[in-house]
């Protein structure tokens, strides 16, 4: 009943504030392929209550369904109506904001060091068992990495590392593709906090040895879950119920070689985070990957990483499309950056202000809430100037004068659940 409720939730045609028809061929978005094909996935597919909210968002992101304010030039007297944002982290044109804040809020946090890039990456026998997991299995994932470099960092350094998450679940082609990506300080403070120990500039540590441990750690964690019954099985895995069956699939894994990559190290920590920042709040796809929408098919770029990254062009079925879109819509509530080690956020401002000490740095940290050392909080406005170098206050029209809120245009949504009759909420 629940999916009946969400499905008469969503948005009637014409709140929608793109006319499908007019799409310039280079404009495609992925919220134009959800509002073209996504009733037609609805009724043909049984989805969960997560994925149908997540499509609702992106479809009316943007649009009067969520209401916005309008807006008029004090130059010119142009008028034009802003549409509300969906705010979902699913969203491909919800996050270069968020995106933007992060970063800033990261880079008072930085330490004058070298910083290392190493991924973590599962093996693909695991990926049937994760979709159907997904909570249990990706926090597994982050405990293993996590509890590997900071044992890691305690035998072979002598101290306690500091570094960030990020967890990607796709590849190139939106297939599933699990691995975290892992920005470490080039240094571990020692126990003591009396001394600050650098590792060797081009040298974490040995990446087979990293594996071996994650993967015997990952694999424990992946059999305690087991037996305190804490996964589903259904579908394709539903063998996977009998001991012998999950026996067989862990002998499997224990026998594959686990992948660990360590990249060049960055001798410049803004270079690291700036680096960084292209995996913190991206899910799957970008708009500006979508090329075509035509004949029920849908058309994106993508690097070929086995042909030396080159730039191809793949075309997929609307449907197929939208499937593995959602294959990498993350738990609610699922924190997919994590901080470990000093910069884990129970310690983080206690650890980094003796790190900074030690390095000879100002010890001040950033503000809570978010806020930064590097100035004050810009207005999005601000921030949208530094992103795109547009001036989103700039009248489109004129280009002298300001477009300022004279009104506020209601939500439909508001006015659609009004004309509802009171059955219309009863979810019994």
């Amino acid at each position: 009943m629940c999916c009946q409720v969400v499905s008469q939730l969503r948005a009637p045609a014409d709140s929608f504030n793109k006319p499908l028809s007019f799409i310039p061929k280079s404009s495609w978005e992925v919220g134009d392929i959800f509002r073209i094909f996504g009733e037609e996935y609805r009724q043909s597919h049984k989805l969960p209550l997560l994925h149908l909210k997540v499509m609702h968002a992106i479809e009316v992101c943007r649009t009067a369904w969520l209401g916005g304010h309008i807006e008029e030039c004090n130059h010119c007297g142009y008028r034009r109506n802003a549409y509300n944002s969906c705010r979902n982290r699913h969203c491909p044109k919800c996050q270069q904001l968020r995106k933007a804040q992060w970063v800033e809020d990261r880079q008072a946090e930085l330490l004058p060091v070298h910083y290392f890039h190493v991924v973590f990456t599962l093996p693909h026998e695991l990926n049937p068992l994760i979709l159907q997991n997904k909570r249990v299995l990706l926090n597994i994932f982050f405990r293993a990495v996590s509890e590997t470099l900071l044992e890691f960092g305690r035998n072979n350094l002598g101290g306690k590392l500091g570094f960030t998450t990020i967890l990607h679940t796709w590849d190139q082609t939106l297939l599933d593709h699990f691995h975290l990506h892992c920005l470490i300080a080039g240094g571990a403070v020692s126990f003591d906090e009396k001394r600050w120990i650098n590792t060797a500039r081009n040298f974490l540590f040995p990446v087979k040895a990293l594996s071996k441990v994650f993967r015997g750690k990952f694999l424990d964690f992946l059999k305690s879950a087991y037996k305190n019954e804490q996964l589903t099985f259904c579908g394709t895995i539903l063998s996977l119920q009998s001991k012998r069956e999950f026996q067989k699939l862990l002998d499997q894994l224990y026998a594959k070689e686990w992948v660990v990559y360590a990249k060049e190290s960055f001798c410049e920590p803004e270079a690291a985070l700036e680096y960084l920042s292209q995996y913190t709040h991206r899910v799957a796809i970008s708009n500006q990957r979508i090329k075509n929408v035509e004949g029920g098919e849908v058309a994106f770029s993508y690097q070929d990483r086995r042909d030396g990254d080159s730039r191809k062009m793949m075309t997929l079925p609307a449907e197929e499309f939208i499937r593995r879109f959602l294959l990498h819509v993350l738990p609610e509530g699922f924190m997919r950056i994590r901080h470990f080690g000093f910069l884990a956020n129970r310690c983080k401002k206690k650890c980094l202000h003796r790190c900074r000490q030690l390095l000879g740095m100002s010890p001040p940290l950033p503000r809570p809430g978010g806020a930064s050392l590097l100035g004050k909080a810009k207005t999005p406005q601000e921030r949208m100037l530094e992103l795109t170098g547009k001036d989103i206050t700039q009248c489109p029209c004129c280009k002298k004068g300001r477009l300022i809120r004279v009104g506020k245009i209601t939500p439909a949504f508001a006015k659609y659940h009004k004309q509802r009759p009171k059955k219309y909420w009863d979810s019994s």
